[in-house]
């Protein structure tokens, strides 16, 4: 059966099939399909594969799939990069898998795909096309995800349009960034202006996951490269908070669940680029050398805050490296 992406979007949970197939250019609508399926199912452990992955062991698959124990938790599957080579296997299941959830995504997949056809035509699987999103869409889920935020007015939503130029996998980075700095959700548009500028935004990123990773060699060279910009100081700060404090949730998640599963787990999540630079974070912090680091982003945003603070972009500089160093002690 054939459900449009919009309806699916607001009522995924009714839907009592077992088999989707999400298929398109619209990678951001995909990665929200994923993102509510594990939020709305927060209790289900969700088991991931690739196509190439389940082709070269099916057995693995397969033992995922039917052997079920009464002491293990409900199992849902993502199943990314399919093709119509994952066809065979979904035609041995289709049948089989009980109240397990199997979700496939997909690039393009023209009308001629057997496995597209398979799935629009069958009455228990479900085929989603996720399309490129139009400015007219873009426009209403900056409206709806900022709807709660004053300041909110054409001017500066053709300038959100413009920075993420109708990507939605962009657009979501965006509105991350603007829930960041905006706090008290009161929007200004010179300081919009300034957090949307997505080069020196980018650059600063690398740089504080560089220090966060305890690479000292990176480190110190993007210390000497990236430009830091004065009037945002606290934003950079904010940013490196708002990372610290994640880590933190992580390890309260990890008490009972692996570490993989306590980062699949963490609310909002984690951008699927960003998983494996953040897992490898986890590694290397705890809670004591956080909430140190924590303490000194803390002094430092009062001291610039205040005026106190002389040439604070110096100070940022120190306290990267000081976190650099905390990494890897």
């Amino acid at each position: 059966m054939i459900s449009k992406s919009y309806i699916l979007e607001k009522n995924i949970n009714q839907i009592k099939n077992n088999l989707f197939l999400f298929y398109g250019e619209n990678l951001g609508l995909k990665n929200e399909f994923k993102n509510k399926i594990q939020f709305n199912n927060s209790k289900i452990k969700i088991i991931r594969f690739t196509e190439e992955e389940i082709l070269k062991n099916p057995d693995n698959f397969f033992n995922e799939i039917f052997n079920i124990s009464l002491f293990e938790e409900q199992k849902s599957f993502f199943i990314d990069h399919t093709s119509d080579k994952i066809l065979p296997f979904i035609k041995e299941i289709e049948n089989k898998i009980g109240e397990q959830k199997i979700y496939l995504f997909s690039d393009i997949l023209e009308k001629k795909s057997k496995l597209r056809g398979c799935f629009e035509k069958s009455e228990i699987c479900v085929a989603v096309a996720c399309y490129a999103d139009t400015e007219i869409n873009i426009k209403k889920i900056i409206q709806e995800k900022l709807k709660d935020f004053t300041g909110l007015n054409l001017e500066n939503i053709n300038l959100i349009i413009d920075k993420c130029n109708n990507d939605r996998v962009k657009l979501i980075n965006e509105i991350e960034k603007i829930y960041t700095y905006f706090s008290d959700k009161k929007i200004e548009n010179k300081q919009l202006e300034k957090i949307l500028d997505n080069k020196v935004n980018d650059n600063f990123n690398i740089l504080k996951d560089s220090a966060l990773n305890g690479n000292k060699f990176k480190t110190n060279k993007l210390l000497s490269d990236t430009f830091i910009d004065a009037d945002k100081n606290v934003f950079y700060l904010t940013l490196i908070n708002q990372r610290l404090n994640k880590l933190i949730e992580v390890f309260k998640l990890s008490k009972n669940n692996t570490l993989m599963e306590a980062v699949d787990k963490v609310k909002p999540p984690i951008f699927w680029k960003d998983k494996p630079n953040f897992t490898e974070q986890a590694k290397k912090w705890n809670e004591r050398k956080i909430k140190l680091i924590m303490k000194k982003t803390y002094d430092l945003e009062i001291k610039i805050k205040s005026g106190l603070s002389y040439k604070a972009d110096l100070l940022l500089k120190k306290l990267l490296l000081d976190i650099c160093v905390a990494a890897n002690s």
